[in-house]
């Protein structure tokens, strides 16, 4: 059973159609012990770090997501679920994350970058993405090039060049997916992103 991580916000339900489109259980879960007991997770969101990171915390599912995480669990992490695997972020503050990678969350930053045209914030619509992690399964079928769907104002700026799995051109490149085993996490939406994005929830429950 894929448990989908319920802490208050977040596109939850696009995730759960999505992840149901593949024929595979699934359910929200928002007690520790549900998170414990689930085959996969996948930690959504869309909204605010301080807001987000407060909830997890508040009813302990954060202790519950790195032990499963620890464990070799498959776990992926979509857009702010993403932010939250990093040390800190900079949103309206500075917050502490889960710490699972080592890296900040930095809003664009476009001062001093000469563009074709001016560059909006947030981030929305479809991009790019370049493949730095082929061999891994998660992006299997995927190929340079490939379009994503994004909504977002910040990016998380990893300290480790290792889990760099994709990056996208935005003003400048940004870091659009970070894998290591068991866990990966993109900025963009893969259950916004159609047939591409199906492609990587089914490499999901291959894992």
């Amino acid at each position: 059973m894929i448990g989908i991580v319920d802490y208050g916000m977040g596109n939850l339900k696009s995730v759960r159609k999505a992840v149901e489109r593949l024929n595979v259980p699934c359910e929200y879960v928002t007690q520790p012990e549900q998170v414990r007991a689930a085959d996969r997770i996948i930690l959504p969101g869309v909204g605010a770090f301080e807001d987000a990171i407060a909830a997890l915390r508040k009813n302990h599912l954060d202790e519950a997501i790195l032990e499963k995480i620890h464990a070799g669990v498959p776990f992926l992490g979509i857009c702010l679920g993403m932010h939250m695997l990093f040390d800190r972020s900079f949103e309206n503050g500075e917050f502490a994350g889960l710490g699972v990678f080592h890296g900040d969350v930095r809003k664009f930053d476009f001062q001093g970058i000469v563009t074709s045209g001016k560059l909006s914030v947030p981030h929305m619509g479809w991009n790019q993405i370049s493949l730095e992690q082929p061999e891994h399964p998660f992006w299997k079928g995927m190929t340079p090039g490939t379009f994503f769907y994004f909504v977002h104002s910040y990016h998380v700026v990893p300290r480790d060049a290792s889990i760099l799995a994709c990056q996208t051109d935005y003003g400048y490149p940004f870091c659009s997916a970070v894998t290591k085993d068991n866990v990966v996490a993109t900025q963009f939406h893969p259950e916004k992103s159609q047939d591409n994005g199906r492609v990587l929830l089914e490499n999901f429950l291959k894992m």
